[in-house]
């Protein structure tokens, strides 16, 4: 009789035992799914976070419709520096740069105070920041090399220099300058050429570039 008592008690104990490893086991799965769980919300969210950031920088663009370069002639100030500008070119030099631009589709408002441009030319490079200014004889007064300016012509309801419609546009201007020092890039003269890289705020960049042609004889403006 005691020995079949002594082996349902080692039975028992058993039981316990295995009992006590399965409720471990269970504990142990049930911690490990929660840490799955977590990681895998963790990483889809960052995945539609980056997958958005994309997005906006494939999607976000400034369009440019068209290039228009002006003559000008006579004395300007450019900075608060008085320059002669085209006059001292025999009138073939470009002094103002309006590029005609609204959003590409699917994109978001872009605020043109928020954009950039960099100007690449034969002879430097420039990065220009948004002014507002009333014209070439406007003093920048930000931290970078030069500024442009926006014009808008067709905006019903003066969200300008914000687009927020495809149907807006908005010049973007530049004036150039004889003097280097002032931070504006030089005059584009007849053959010249010159690339442009614009940059909304979600850095998304559009490139487009500038060519003068051969002759401005006889010609106050004419399409880059």
């Amino acid at each position: 009789m005691f020995d079949d008592r002594n082996e349902d008690n080692e039975r028992g104990q058993v039981g316990i035992g295995t009992l006590i490893v399965f409720i471990a086991m269970v504990l142990v799965a049930a911690i490990a799914a929660g840490v799955l769980i977590n990681t895998a919300g963790f990483l889809q969210s960052s995945a539609e976070q980056t997958g958005e950031e994309s997005q906006e920088q494939v999607t976000n663009r400034l369009q440019v419709l068209s290039a228009t370069g002006e003559k000008t002639t006579g004395s300007e100030q450019v900075d608060s520096t008085s320059v002669t500008i085209a006059e001292s070119s025999g009138d073939s030099a470009i002094g103002k740069i309006a590029l005609t631009t609204t959003k590409a589709p699917g994109a978001d408002d872009i605020d043109m105070e928020e954009v950039t441009v960099q100007w690449v030319d034969d002879n430097a490079t420039y990065n220009l920041a948004y002014q507002e200014s009333s014209g070439v004889d406007s003093a920048y007064t930000g931290s970078a090399d030069g500024w442009f300016t926006t014009t808008a012509f067709k905006d019903t309801d003066d969200s300008a220099p914000v687009i927020n419609s495809p149907d807006d546009r908005i010049d973007l201007v530049m004036f150039l300058t004889s003097d280097s020092s002032t931070g504006n890039p030089g005059f584009l003269m007849e053959g010249d050429t010159a690339t442009l890289r614009i940059t909304t705020s979600s850095g998304t960049a559009t490139t487009e570039r500038l060519v003068v042609p051969e002759s401005l004889s006889g010609t106050t403006a004419t399409n880059l």
